[in-house]
């Protein structure tokens, strides 16, 4: 299947039930440690005859972060890290869209996160698109990038008494996302 069969553009609902957003940062300079972030929402505007018109419009909940810990949840909604009291939402807007071809793309846009908004590229893949069992329509993307903690403010660590520090700067994302054709 390829992404640039020429078709009207169309609204995507970014389907939550279906969709996750995934962290992975070192802890202690030797292990990782990943979270998730399940309450993802959005808009999805595909233009398959011309995709560098597609645009992507993401809210994440940030109270949603879940590692499979609670102390450390807990920890990373606080004013050290997330600090979701101030900075409830974490929002990508996409701002540039470029082909690769087959379905591979490349998605460009802020993100914006404690408070602060960066420019990041997402590696894409067009995971496939088709029929439910319910009559709708579905899509499905792949994406990944990398952040710097330290480039949002993210900057709560602590030194270890052999070297090093707690908490990696390098932050690697993973989205698996599923959107519904947007209804007339």
């Amino acid at each position: 299947m390829s992404i640039s069969t020429p078709s009207a553009v169309s609204t995507w609902t970014i389907d939550p039930a279906h969709s996750v957003v995934e962290l992975a940062v070192k802890h202690m300079m030797f292990s990782t440690v990943k979270g998730r972030f399940p309450n993802v929402t959005g808009t999805i505007t595909l233009d398959e005859s011309n995709l560098a018109n597609s645009r992507v419009s993401a809210q994440i909940e940030a109270a949603s972060i879940s590692t499979g810990e609670a102390n450390r949840d807990g920890h990373l909604r606080s004013a050290d890290f997330l600090d979701v009291e101030n900075f409830p939402s974490i929002t990508f807007e996409a701002t540039g869209v470029v082909p690769r071809g087959g379905n591979t793309l490349v998605v460009i846009g802020d993100l914006t996160l404690h408070g602060v908004t960066q420019e990041v590229t997402l590696e894409t893949e067009m995971a496939g698109k088709g029929a439910d069992p319910w009559g709708g329509q579905r899509v499905g993307f792949a994406a990944s990038t990398t952040i710097s903690r330290k480039e949002f403010g993210l900057i709560w660590n602590q030194g270890l008494e052999a070297g090093g520090v707690l908490v990696g700067d390098q932050v690697k994302i993973s989205l698996e996302i599923q959107a519904t054709l947007k209804s007339s």
